[in-house]
């Protein structure tokens, strides 16, 4: 190749990089700029803030707790659901799962407190007997002893062709530790034991028990997991209809005013068939401290 081509080549290699420059790092930036001022897309642009009296108080697509310092739900307030975002939760810069799945249904127990790590199953037991305390409905779920962790055994013994402990020699409650008193009595013949924090169970059938809960607990699903970002501002009409009794007395106003304000911060599907009807926490909370302000 002669040289004069060889510079050639690399003009025309920087001309368009000098091009594609302009186009994809000034123009297009300023076009979409633009076009989000359009009335009606900027303030959707801008983030879809919520101000009241001047001042920046949320974005309608980010949710937010309503606790207290020490965590605890805040009464006078609808709660939005769960969220894994942070360590406090509705982190916008620590958006995240908890990445558990339905397999994880045994607690890793440990004698400090602060090591302990709780399996889904024993999550969604806790928050759903919480909701239930909070709310005066029945918070128990299948697979959930009464005190909320997972009931989950540790069956111990020589096991047949189909991997069944037809003579368990050891059953171990998993998810309580001593000196809890087992959720079960017995099981197949054998004492059901509290489990040991540090001791490794694994050695037997893990067998998660069903209980005589209902399956159609009063205690919704998003009220017991949190949304794939942990930032969702929404929850279920099931799940903000049964938090209205709650605000109402703690307001000290009528159901019906409550089921309101909720009714008009209800969504239904996106073009009437895409997702689920939903109620935005952040804007419904907003509107009952404007119109029905708590009174000490």
């Amino acid at each position: 190749m002669q040289f004069s081509t060889w510079i050639r080549q690399h003009f025309a290699a920087l001309r368009a990089l000098l091009v594609l420059t302009v186009i994809t790092g000034i123009v297009y930036p300023l076009a979409v700029f633009a076009v989000a001022q359009i009335p009606g897309l900027h303030d959707k642009a801008d983030g879809s803030l919520i101000t009241v009296d001047g001042k920046t108080v949320g974005s309608r697509l980010i949710g937010q707790s309503f606790t207290d310092p020490d965590g605890k739900a805040l009464v006078q307030y609808f709660q939005s659901r769960p969220s894994a975002a942070g360590s406090s939760g509705y982190d916008p810069m620590a958006t995240a799962a908890s990445n558990l799945g339905p397999e994880s249904i045994v607690d890793t127990l440990d004698a400090d407190p602060a090591k302990v790590k709780l399996s889904l199953l024993s999550t969604v037991c806790g928050r759903s007997k919480e909701v239930g305390d909070r709310e005066g409905v029945d918070g128990a779920r299948p697979f959930c002893t009464k005190d909320g962790v997972g009931a989950v055994l540790s069956v111990i013994g020589p096991r047949d062709a189909t991997g069944e402990v037809s003579h368990p020699t050891q059953v171990v409650s998993v998810n309580e530790a001593c000196p809890a008193t087992p959720f079960l009595s017995t099981y197949k013949g054998v004492q059901v034991e509290c489990a040991k924090p540090g001791e490794d169970y694994s050695a037997g059938r893990i067998v998660p028990i069903f209980g005589d809960a209902s399956v159609d607990t009063p205690v919704p699903t998003d009220a017991v997991t949190a949304s794939g970002s942990g930032l969702d501002p929404h929850i279920s009409p099931r799940y903000a209809d049964l938090q209205i009794a709650r605000v109402a007395m703690a307001r000290n106003i009528s159901a019906d005013q409550v089921r309101a304000l909720v009714d008009a911060h209800t969504s239904g599907r996106d073009l009437g068939f895409l997702g689920e009807p939903r109620v935005n926490v952040v804007q419904l909370n907003l509107d009952l401290d404007q119109k029905y302000p708590l009174r000490g």
